[in-house]
């Protein structure tokens, strides 16, 4: 998925949209939101509300916000694209995104919902050592949020340009300074009631606004799907409808397209600020229920992509998209401005604004609680913590700390090809945490040598892979254009680490003699499946 980075000012140039009115609409979002989050930190006392809105959310409720978070700026604007320019090849990105769900609803939702308190160490240390897995669980998970937070930090500023018209690397770092102290007000002032209150709006908002231009397109076409394929077809040539025009060029971009596949249809059901989502819910049921939501949500979306995406190559015109300020990432603004002018055009501005703020909140309160709950409660202070207290304070320091960091590394990362920080978060989530997770749930014998050797093991080998890879050197479109240490030929390591990471965990399980792994196995097994001694909702 591609971030935004452009360097001339999309509204003025080339859609005659009005920045003014843009930050307007975004500026009436972030006011009534903090009036919600405000609303909701009335209840927010104790680490349950802190990290997992006191389990007072409904299924629905629950599946929407988890929509919102899952649908960040780079989905919304960089599918779009990806289908106006790629066709059939860009469309697939959307099938990925959507099949991920599955995993998340058959093999992780209810299982961690009834086996975790707040967080994935709370499942991983279940029967094992509790100290080093903890340690190891948490660093994972700040791995993982803090690439992702970067690249939505960095893709906020090329954003800026390409949407609001601002140009200079000044203006740029405020408004990224600016989404991240809105970010940590809502972190601080609501905990995790807050930010899913956010993501509610920010999903209902982004799913609205999609649908509108969605009927608006095929209204264009009498409400003919096949019409505005056609049409899209004669302007950008039959390849849009034919598989490879992206992936077909050679092996090895098939096969980066198989290794990109395989991280995001198994790294969603592995990322932590997902994961902890299903906390939220008083019980397995709705945590189930949720996810369902979910999927029917985040799938009616990326086929309002597909309509956005041709509609944008059949009205306005590939060429157009691809010379236009931002490239592919222009081709949803410049289609809301094709059809409803300045006033659509800063809805969807606001809209994606409005994404990149609740995706950074959620990912914030992740990375803070991961550290608060399971480092400085679990590990530094052996369980023995005030938890009206203590434990909500220094996860509270911790986001302001996370906050801040992101921030500084989106004002240095600002202009530079940041996307593969996407594609490193979704590769470590399915390299690292998915396994140790699916091995701690199913496999007896798995023990904490096992879980150790595949989150450190898997988090390694992703990192180092993906520092060699094409993404980062060796080609124009690179984080380093000018260097060239890309041995390793695909942009993606999924399809290499995954497999490895599971290995990992294998042989270290079986050639250690610890024997912890097995001893409450039957105990976790039972939680799991029927939910017996597991977190209750907490009444107010």
């Amino acid at each position: 998925m591609n971030l935004v980075h452009a360097s001339q000012p999309l509204a003025q140039t080339a859609t005659g949209g009005n920045p003014l009115l843009n930050i307007g609409i975004f500026a009436l979002f972030v006011v009534a939101t903090l009036f919600v989050v405000f609303r909701a930190s009335k209840n927010t006392k104790t680490a349950a509300d802190y990290y997992a809105a006191g389990r007072s959310f409904k299924g629905w409720q629950n599946g929407i916000a988890i929509s919102g978070d899952y649908l960040s700026a780079a989905s919304f604007l960089g599918i779009a694209g990806a289908i106006a320019v790629n066709g059939y090849d860009g469309f697939l990105y959307s099938i990925g995104f959507l099949v991920a769900w599955l995993v998340a609803l058959l093999l992780v939702a209810e299982l961690l919902r009834n086996t975790g308190k707040y967080t994935m160490g709370d499942v991983l240390s279940f029967r094992m050592q509790e100290r080093p897995v903890r340690t190891a669980a948490s660093v994972s998970t700040l791995a993982v949020s803090f690439f992702y937070l970067l690249a939505q930090m960095a893709g906020a500023g090329g954003l800026v340009a390409l949407l609001l018209g601002v140009t200079s690397s000044a203006a740029q770092s405020l408004v990224i300074a600016v989404v991240g102290a809105v970010m940590i007000a809502y972190v601080l002032i609501g905990g995790m009631k807050g930010t899913t209150w956010v993501q509610i709006i920010k999903a209902a908002l982004l799913i609205a606004g999609t649908f509108v231009m969605s009927v608006w397109v095929l209204g264009m076409y009498g409400f003919n799907l096949s019409g505005l394929l056609g049409h899209a077809a004669e302007v950008g040539g039959e390849s849009l409808l034919n598989p490879g025009a992206k992936y077909g060029e050679s092996s090895t971009s098939r096969l980066d397209f198989l290794s990109l596949g395989l991280a995001l249809v198994l790294g969603t059901a592995g990322l932590p600020h997902v994961l902890m989502r299903f906390y939220t819910v008083p019980t397995a049921k709705e945590a189930r229920r949720s996810v369902v939501w979910a999927i029917w949500l985040i799938g009616l979306f990326y086929l309002f992509t597909l309509v956005l995406g041709y509609g944008a190559g059949a009205l306005v015109g590939a060429d157009k998209i691809k010379n236009a300020p931002g490239a592919a990432n222009s081709a949803a603004p410049l289609l809301a401005s094709y059809l409803g002018g300045p006033l659509l055009l800063g809805f969807i501005s606001a809209v994606a604004f409005a994404t990149i703020l609740a995706v950074v909140a959620g990912l914030t309160i992740t990375a803070s609680a991961s550290f608060a709950h399971d480092i400085y409660a679990n590990v530094i202070k052996r369980g023995a913590v005030d938890d009206k207290n203590s434990e909500v304070r220094v996860a509270r320091i911790t986001a302001v700390v996370i906050g801040v960091l992101s921030i500084l590394g989106g004002i240095a990362a600002n202009g530079q090809n940041v996307a593969f920080l996407v594609a490193l978060a979704f590769a470590v989530a399915a390299s690292a945490n998915l396994p140790t997770l699916l091995y701690s749930l199913f496999w007896k014998r798995f023990n904490t040598t096992g879980a150790l050797s595949s989150m450190y093991g898997g988090l390694i080998i992703t990192v180092v892979l993906i520092v060699l890879s094409p993404a980062v050197s060796g080609n124009e479109d690179a984080m380093f254009p000018g260097l060239d240490f890309a041995v390793f030929p695909l942009q993606n390591p999924g399809l290499i680490s995954i497999p490895l990471s599971f290995l990992l965990g294998y042989l270290g399980t079986i050639f250690s003699k610890d024997e912890d792994g097995g001893e409450r196995y039957a105990e976790m097994e039972v939680r799991s499946l029927t939910g017996a001694g597991a977190e209750k909702e907490v009444s107010h």
